[in-house]
Order: C-alpha cells, then structure tokens, then sequence
C-alpha cells in the first residue's frame, strides 16, 4: 500500500478543517505512442527530453511531483537515454512518492476494438518491466483518452491490483447531466458474474478532461504552458518554442492565481468532496520541465499564502494522492453495473463510431499477430519445458518472442488499431508486427526443425493464414504441412494451402490417406486450394505429406459450375428457382433470379430463416462547408446506406467436402471487374471426424474494395427473424453488452452503431443468427431483423485539422475480412459460438517444409513424439488464456525483491526460463447455460503433466506482480456493503487443485521439477 495518510496530508493539515477546496495538481504528460508521428519521430523531437528533464527537476524540489504513463516511451528513455545518475534519481523518486507510475502498460489502450487477450498481454508487457526493475505495482488507471470507455476494462483493472480507475472520453450529453448531478463518481461493477468481487472506485473527468484549460483573460496567448508546444522534427536550438504560456512575474501572479482558482472552484461544484483533481498537462508537454515547475511553484506558493482570502488550497499530487484522500472522506458510493459507455459522441454530429472499422487491414494485421504471438508463446514453453537439451538458444527465441510481445502491445494504443493515426505511423505498426511475425515464424519452424532431427539444410516456409504462401512449384518431392493447433482442446478444421498443381494425395505421419480437396482459387487462375482435414489435440501438432500423384488415391477435385450474371431486381416471386446446397447442418438456398442468397434451414430443428446479403456504401460528406463529415474517427453519413451492385455473378465450387458459393457484385450487368465478392464455405464431415463446429457454421469471406472517395461500405444481412431491432455485441471479447436501437433528433444512424470485436448477433424468441469475426467492425441494427457489418472506409475532406495532421484515410486498399455465420436453437448457439469464436480467432499455425536431399528416417516413436503424445487440454467452458515463459524476473516474496534491486542485485537481461505464467479463464456467465455455467473443478498438475512434474504453484494477479493472499484492494462504501476495509477476492489453490467460476481470469505461475 501507499504511505500512511499523515505523510500523505502532512502538506496542509489544517486546510480540510478550515473547509477549504483542496486542489490536487497532476502533472502529466500525454505522450501518444504513434498518432501524427513515429515513435522515433516523437523520442526525437520531445519525448525523451520528458524523462531526463522531469527527472532533473523533480530532484530540485521536494513538494514537486509527476505521472509517468505510457511504458513504451519511458523503457525506450530508460535503455538509450538515461544516464546512471538519472537511474538513480528514478529510483530515488519513486521511493520518495515524487514520482508514480499509472496504468503501467506498454501504452494507453484503446478500449472500443482492441481483445481483452492482447489488454492484457500490453499490461502485463509494462508491468513486469516496472516489477523487475522497480519493484513497483501500478494501482491506478488514468484512461483519459480512448474514445468512449468499456465495461470490460474496469474488470481488467481490478484483477491487476488497481485501487481506482480513471476515465474520460464519454457522451457529451451523459457527461453534462451526471457533472450537473455530482454523479461523476460510482463504484462500477464492470462484470455482471464477477460483480462486488472485481469491482472499482470509478472517477470521470469533468468537462475540461485532461488538459489544463488554457484560456487566460490577460493574455492572448494559452496559460499554464510555459514550455509551449512541442516543435517538430527537431528540438529548437535556442529553446523557444511556439506558444510558449507569460511566464509568472509579480504583476501577473494575483492574476494567474485569480485564474486557476476560479477553475478549481468551478469543478469542485461537480464533485462530492471538496478533493479537486487539477490536471496540469496535455499532449506532448513537459519537454522543458524546468520552466514549467519554476513557474508553478511561485503560483502554487502565492495561493497557498493567500488560502484564507481564495478558499483553496494547492499542492502537487499523484493520482494517488487524489484518490487516497477521496477514499479518505469514507462516504458511500452509488453502484454503477455492467453497462458501459459506448458509442462515444462530442457533439450532435460527432459520433466517433467510424473508428470501430478505420483501417481494416492494419486491425486484421494486428489481430493475427496477437494470434500467431498465442501460438508461438506455447509452442516455446512446451519446448523449453520438453526439450531442455535442444539446440535453440533460448535467449535469442525469447527474443524473438519479445519483438512480437513489443509490436502486438505497441499497435492497442488507442491511435494505432484505431486507425486513427497518419499513413506513416500506420506503416511503422505494419512493419514492426511483420518484423515480429517473422521472427516468431522462424523460431516456430526452427523449434520444428530441432523436435524432427532435420538437417538444417531442409527448407522451411511459415505462414499463417495468408493468402501468398504455399507450397513450392516443385512436383517431384515431398512436401510437409506441419499444423500446430494453438488452443488447448481438440479441433478438427480444414487447413487451406496455396498449391501450384491439382492431383496430389495427403498422407498423416503414419501413412495414413488424410481426405483433402483441391480446387481452383477464386484470387488467382495459376493456383489451386488445398484444403486438409485436421484433426489435432489441445496444444499438439500434426505433420502431413502431400505428395505428386502417382496413380493412387487422390485429394477429392472440386468441380466448378458458373452461373450467368443476374440483374438484381426485386425478384419475381412465383417464378423462383432456388439452388440447394446442403451438409448435415445447414441446407442454404440461393434465389437463381438474382444469384443471392435467399434462406437457411437449420435442419436439427427443420427451422427455416429467411435471409439475404447485399451490399451498400454511405455517402459521406467531405466538405466542411457543407455539413458534418466522416474522418477516422466519425461517421456521419448524409442519408440512408445504398445498394451499390445492379447485378451478381454465381460460381459453385462443390466437392466430397466442401462446397464454395462464389458470388461477385458489379455495378452493372456490363461491368468488366467485380467491386465486391462473397465466398461462402460450408464443410461436409467424413464419418470418423467430430464434425460439429465445422458444419455448424457458414465461412464467409469478403473482398471489398478499393472504394469510390467518401464511401464506407457495408454488409447488411436481412432476416425475418422479429428481433424488435436489439442487437447484441461483445465487449473485447470477454462479455456480451445488450444494444437496444434508440432514436436520436441528430445523427441516429451513426449513434447506433456499435464496436464488434469477436461477436454479434441478433434473434427473436427463439433463433438466433450469430456474426463471428477475426478483425473489430462497426456493427449495428437498423431495422427490425437486420445486422450489418462495416466492412471497409475510404474518406478524404478538407477540415484544416485532419489535412494539417494527415488524418484523412484515404484508404485504397482492397480489403479481405472473415466471419463465420451460426444459425440455431438459442441454447445451441449459445454453446457453439465460444469455441468457435476462439477457432476463428486461434486457426492452426501452418508451417511448410521441404525436406527433399536428406529426409529423416522417423522411427515410430518419433512419430510419436512429433504429435506430442500428453496433448493439454481442458473442459470446453474454460480457456488457457496464457501459456507463456515471461522471462522477467522477480522474487515471489515482494519484500526480497524490493531488497534485491536495492542492493543492486538484480541485473537487467538476466532472463528466468523456470517459470511458467499460466491464465485460465472461464468462458461462461452465472445461469447463462445449466451445465456450461457451474464452476469448474481443474488439477493443475495433471493438466499440465505434459510439461513435466508441477512442484510449485503460485497464484498471482492478472499481470502478475502481487501474490494474491497479499493483494488487498481498496473496499469502497456503496449501499449494499456500508462496511469499509480491504478487499481480498480470491480463493485461493491447495494441492494443485483450483475451482474457477464464472467469468473468473486465474493466473498462475508454475515451477516444474529439474
């Protein structure tokens, strides 16, 4: 815990008594890691001067304090630019309560589009930097500028350890009515399972937000910024900067203080307590902290002088000054539950939902390699704990695994999988996750490589899931997929390889046929689609040869049979001709008038749903003398969404075990080149196979784009299902948020539509059509039994601001989403969409090789071994949430760790490869399903016998940095529980045995015997 209150308050201590205002001044700065500029660009120009100077200045003074945030900024100062002097002085500070670091990840992260995983994975990537080289756990959140805020989020906060929770960004007419109402506080139970247990202290900022206000009645320039603006790309040599505030002299002093105290006043009117938390930053401030405090402190000392005469006090704060001395007043809270706040609008015409889809490719880029980073992280520790004599560096692998950890944190910023930065900066989040991906591939492969005996000169080709990678030309050798199924139940899937030829047999390690399919690909005339049927446990993988056929039995050929392009009017009812196509499942069936789709039938229940697929483009102003316009950020569209194909062009592509619906759109029957395109996939299981995900969903892949300028292009699916317009979306794929349709005087469209991260669906009384994806979408309902989706956007407009910064996503690009389709039973649904919600986002990671001059002579137990023989696998209402070496080090008795860096013992680069971080998370809510719901029972020894011998477990927080018998939270008074003291939520293990309830995240650390 923080220091005890009296040296907390020792600054003022009559002030309270006297009935003063008490204002808590924060210094910060908002340091955007990527936004307008690069990382480097920003390190460059001011951010690096940020640390060395606060650092210096804050040594100058006792009273003065600061708030670090953004991880990212502060490690790249702490590795290039510090010198030992200022490490000191850092350490120094922090034990002094100078200095405090909040939220403690690698950035600020976005909380409309980001996954709950990869919150988490940024959190953590921050936090146990912080613990090894500081010893220091981060307990409040300063969420002051994503664009509106999650109910999720609050959870993740609580399960780290967090005593507050801090936000800003919500609707401009909600803000207005709870600042009016003195509402702006509440204890928020962001989990409706989890509830009291994981709830947290939650403080919106008031109307000013995070910015110091800047406007001064005696001067034309800002206050308050004594150091200006930061100058781009270079520091200026004399150290004038633009905008630089009147500095602080005698004859302005009562004037300034006049100023900042009449804005104290008028924000403590908002707030229950007489606690003022007075924000004194921006964007980008601080790069000259020496003329920033020398000011304020005349400022804050004149104020103090003449506290009678004001009736405020001012001091420097923390946020966790402010909010120790909040929950020092001991007054009861009002319980806010698990809605959230989102969408997020500034005025009647900003509604800032347009981000929810802004640079589709970067948020699909993102999304796949935080998945491929899930599978690397496993397939590393099972090696390491299996392999403890490979010949893998394990410092350089972990190495390659942090490159990809850095990229995946960095791109949550909530200017990077937004979309909302410049095109360079979205080139640098590009290229680092490449950069990353790449080294992950590799090390997957070459762990491959080492498991089989292989000579290092066989080839080796990775790839995930993209479209240009496959097999070689080369017919006459052998070729290997090795597939490793990341999630830890077995599944069975088709795999999809890029091949050259069409007649081919896949054989299993055994040599066993495996039932594949080839067919043309609908991207290219000059390749051919393999699909393999793989069946893999939990955390396994499989190895399979393709081989050039040579008179045995072959992969089935998909045969094609195209359909002549149709005009799509409103098709003529009497004269349909419908086209079945059917597995065990599904029967769907296509109105030949038109090429579209025109029902489902779930054939269990013999349930029919009509429903049909089209596309249609808002058009969005770019003119800001004309009206509102659509950027990045918003969507503000002029009328209603139109159709934007007159006619639709059918392919069938249908084989032993698949069948592809191609359908193409053009603008019309003449039209050389399609602007959009639908392949559907449906499977048919062989007998022998557990076929249930696989036929229960309906493949849809799309190809949109490029666009016209001021286009944001949708897929809306219609349905007579009589859904009263409810829509439902997930939050960050961790919980379902309820989306009623609501009218608005302005800008209705817009303000209804909704971030879908993992899942949407809608349904009536008893049939539900789910929506799964592997990349963010704005979704929404606008009309009863409707969803869509927005798939893509490409804007430009002429607002000085936008064009000054480069943000005006003129996005060209072609853009190639998925999401799977679920049509059933309520109940049914239920159950099915969050394995295949985690199927979708965790596909096999597809590795190639070519082993043609020396191929190994597999013995059978190598075989064996190759699928490794102890597959970890748990029940299907629970997640391994993380399996992963985190290599930081720490001492699991806080105590001695604080000690070991004190005394200098810990040395930066020492990597700990004997610890294992494990997460389980449990995937239901309480009474959400009767079976699926109960709490679960798990043996971590023996669900993890696989990796050896567990001889130490060790139950921690989220991040991992509190041992949780010793984690104690903060309890806040509410009404329901008027007692206050410390919390402590968790049960915690004996014997290796953990019971995981409802909602619950549990992580761990574990030691293995050897």
């Amino acid at each position: 815990m923080g220091p005890p209150l009296l040296l907390l308050f020792g600054l003022l201590p009559g002030a309270a008594g006297r009935g003063l205002l008490r204002a808590f001044v924060v210094a910060h700065s908002h340091m955007d890691v990527g936004w307008v500029y690069t990382v480097q660009e920003s390190m460059h120009a001011y951010a690096a001067n940020v640390y060395t100077s606060v650092v210096e200045e804050l040594m100058k003074g006792k009273q003065r304090k600061f708030i670090a945030v953004e991880q990212e900024f502060f490690r790249l100062w702490w590795d290039a630019v510090a010198t030992d002097t200022h490490k000191q002085q850092v350490h120094h500070l922090l034990q002094e309560g100078q200095l405090e670091f909040v939220i403690g990840g690698q950035v600020m992260h976005d909380e409309a589009v980001t996954l709950i995983d990869d919150q988490i994975l940024q959190l953590t990537e921050g936090h146990g930097f912080l613990y090894e080289t500081f010893g220091i756990r981060p307990q409040f959140s300063w969420h002051v500028d994503p664009f509106g805020a999650s109910a999720t989020t609050p959870t993740l906060f609580a399960l780290a350890g967090f005593n507050a929770h801090l936000i800003s960004r919500i609707d401009y007419d909600l803000k207005a009515d709870m600042q009016k109402n003195k509402k702006l506080q509440f204890v928020w139970r962001g989990s409706p399972s989890l509830s009291e247990k994981q709830e947290i202290f939650t403080h919106v900022m008031d109307q000013y937000s995070y910015c110091t206000p800047s406007h001064i009645p005696f001067s034309n320039r800002s206050g308050f910024y004594w150091n200006g603006i930061a100058a781009f790309p270079d520091p200026p040599k004399d150290g004038v900067y633009p905008n630089m505030s009147l500095p602080v002299t005698d004859a302005n002093i009562h004037l300034y203080a006049q100023t900042m105290v009449a804005n104290i006043k008028e924000r403590a009117a908002w707030f229950q307590t007489s606690d003022v938390l007075w924000p004194w930053g921006c964007d980008k401030q601080f790069f000259n902290a020496s003329v920033q405090y020398s000011n304020m402190d005349l400022l804050l000392d004149y104020i103090n002088k003449h506290s009678d005469e004001f009736g405020v006090t001012v001091q420097y704060a923390t946020v966790g000054d402010y909010f120790q001395a909040v929950y020092s007043r001991n007054l009861t809270w009002e319980i806010r539950d698990s809605q959230d706040f989102l969408p997020y609008s500034t005025e009647p015409f900003q509604a800032w939902t347009g981000f929810y889809t802004s640079r589709s490719t970067l948020k699909g880029v993102a999304r796949r390699a935080s998945s491929l980073l899930y599978a690397g992280e496993s397939f590393f520790t099972q090696y390491v704990r299996k392999h403890p004599a490979g010949s893998i560096c394990k410092r350089e692998a972990l190495k390659q695994l942090q490159s990809l950890r850095w990229a995946v944190s960095e791109v949550q910023h909530h200017d990077g999988i937004t979309g909302t930065e410049s095109p360079k900066v979205k080139d640098m989040y590009t290229s680092n996750l490449a950069y990353g991906m790449l080294n992950v591939k590799k090390l997957m492969a070459s762990i491959i490589f080492d498991m089989n005996n292989a000579k290092k000169n066989g080839e080796v080709y990775s790839s995930i899931y993209s479209k240009d990678s496959g097999i070689p030309g080369a017919t006459d050798v052998d070729q290997y997929v090795f597939v490793y199924n990341p999630l830890s139940w077995n599944i069975t899937t088709f795999v999809k390889v890029s091949v050259s030829y069409s007649e081919m047999s896949v054989y299993d390690e055994l040599g066993h046929s495996v039932p594949a399919q080839v067919q043309s690909s609908p991207e290219s005339h000059s390749t051919y689609d393999l699909y393999i049927l793989a069946a893999i446990s939990g955390l396994s993988y499989r190895k399979y040869t393709v081989k050039p056929l040579n008179g045995k039995q072959s992969a089935f050929i998909g045969q094609s049979v195209k359909y002549k392009r149709k005009v799509v009017t409103r098709a003529n009812q009497q004269n349909q001709q419908l086209l079945p196509v059917v597995n065990s499942c599904y029967q769907v069936l296509f109105d030949q008038n038109t090429n579209l789709m025109h029902s489902i039938t779930e054939r269990e229940t013999n349930q029919t749903v009509q429903l049909t697929q089209e596309f249609l483009e808002y058009h969005v102003n770019g003119d800001v003398m004309k009206g509102p316009i659509s950027d990045n950020y918003l969507f503000a569209p002029n009328a209603s969404a139109e159709p934007v194909s007159k006619a639709v062009g059918l392919e069938v592509v249908s084989g032993n075990l698949m069948t592809e619906i191609r359908q193409y759109f053009y603008s019309n029957v003449t039209s050389r080149d399609y602007i959009y395109a639908v392949y559907t996939r449906m499977y048919t299981v062989p007998e022998g196979y557990d076929g249930k995900l696989l036929c229960h969903r309906i493949e849809q892949e799309y190809s949109v784009g490029p666009l016209e300028l001021n286009r944001e292009a949708v897929l809306r699916t219609s349905t007579n299902l009589n859904t009263r317009q409810l829509l439902y979306t997930d939050s960050n794929g961790y919980q379902i948020q309820k989306r009623p349709f609501k009218a608005y005087v302005n800008n209705t469209v817009a303000r209804n539509y909704y971030p879908m991260v993992q899942t949407a669906y809608i349904e009536d009384d008893t049939t539900r059509l789910m929506l799964l994806a592997e990349r963010a979408h704005g979704v929404s309902s606008q009309g009863n039994g409707q969803v869509e989706v927005m798939l893509h956007r490409r804007l430009w407009n002429n607002l000085q601001w936008d064009l000054n910064y480069n943000l005006t996503l003129n996005d060209s690009s072609v853009v190639r989403p998925v999401i799977w389709l679920i049509l059933g039973a309520k109940d049914v649904t239920n159950i099915l969409y969050r394995t295949s919600g985690l199927a979708l986002e965790h596909r096999p990671v597809v590795v190639f090789g070519a082993l043609s001059e020396d191929k190994p002579k597999l013995s059978g137990q190598l075989q064996q071994n190759s699928i490794h023989s102890s597959p970890v696998t748990v029940p299907p209402n629970l997640h391994l949430q993380t399996l992963s070496i985190p290599g930081w080090r720490y001492s699991s008795n806080h105590a001695g760790q604080v000690l070991s860096i004190r005394l200098g013992k810990q040395k930066q680069g020492d990597m700990d490869f004997t610890r294992v971080l494990l997460r389980i998370r449990h995937l239901y809510e309480v009474g959400e399903d009767p079976v699926l719901s109960q709490p679960v029972v798990v043996n971590l020894k023996s669900l993890l016998k696989g990796l050896g011998s567990v001889t130490v477990v060790e139950e921690r927080s989220l991040t991992g940095t509190w041992d949780v018998n010793t984690l104690e939270r903060w309890k806040w008074k509410t009404a329901q529980y008027p007692s206050k003291e410390l919390s402590n939520s968790t049960e915690t293990s004996e014997d290796y045995i953990v019971t995981v309830y409802p909602k619950e995240i549990r992580t761990f650390f574990v030691y293995f015997q050897g």
